[in-house]
């Protein structure tokens, strides 16, 4: 899971970037609601924890025009403000819950897991394809009864291929989602991950392997399609 970070107290967001990290999120950040706003519209993350009162762009503004965008990512709220109004606005606004400052972490930690589970009705343990089982809790990769442990971008990058089994997905995205907004990884990280994967899927004799297309992204192709 990766979870943007928006707040203006730099030594807050960067403790709360560490805690999240402890937890095994992927985490990015961003000190202003300008920055942050054009970092959530990039759709790479999985939640976003938003202060309310930062420069350039307040927290209601930034979730407003979330919303009005289409992008249904859960937002937390945070605020040094307890009253009901400002509560009240900012869930009006499309916010999917509002915690004060100071907060407890185990208070935060649980309103950010509850918020991810509400994201799918349904909590998906496995992504699985053709007999391909990817595990979300393991980062084991299966077919039949073979297995493997991917590293932590080739999981993201896996679940990506399988969570879009039939559809192309770019490079780009590729990039965001497993390097991160903010990081100097070029397509030829993608590249080389991507060799890793084919790799590891001839080891555990996976007939699905991961296809290219030309100037578009990767693929996973099952003997079905081939020719």
């Amino acid at each position: 899971m990766r979870i943007l970070v928006v707040e203006d107290e730099k030594r807050l967001a960067d403790t709360l970037c560490e805690l999240l990290t402890y937890h095994n999120y992927l985490t990015d950040v961003s000190y202003d609601g300008e920055a942050g706003l054009d970092n959530a519209l990039t759709g790479i993350y999985d939640a976003v924890i938003l202060d309310v009162m930062m420069p350039k762009k307040d927290g209601f503004q930034v979730v407003r025009e979330l919303r009005q965008a289409g992008l249904n990512t859960p937002v937390l709220l945070l605020t040094a403000k307890s009253e009901t109004a400002d509560k009240v606005t900012g869930l009006d606004m499309g916010a999917d819950y509002y915690l004060t400052k100071p907060f407890e972490t185990e208070e935060l930690l649980a309103c950010l897991r509850a918020l991810l589970r509400r994201q799918d009705e349904v909590v998906t343990e496995t992504l699985s394809l053709k007999g391909l089982t990817l595990n979300l809790s393991s980062c084991v990769l299966s077919y039949q009864s073979h297995s493997i442990r991917l590293s932590s971008k080739e999981f993201e990058i896996m679940r990506l291929l399988l969570a879009n089994a039939g559809n192309i997905v770019s490079k780009e995205t590729l990039l965001l989602k497993a390097w991160g907004y903010d990081s100097q990884a070029e397509d030829n990280h993608v590249e080389v991950y991507i060799s890793f994967l084919r790799k590891k899927l001839f080891h555990i004799h996976c007939p699905i392997t991961i296809e290219s297309a030309r100037r578009l992204g990767y693929y996973l192709k099952t003997e079905e399609e081939t020719p």
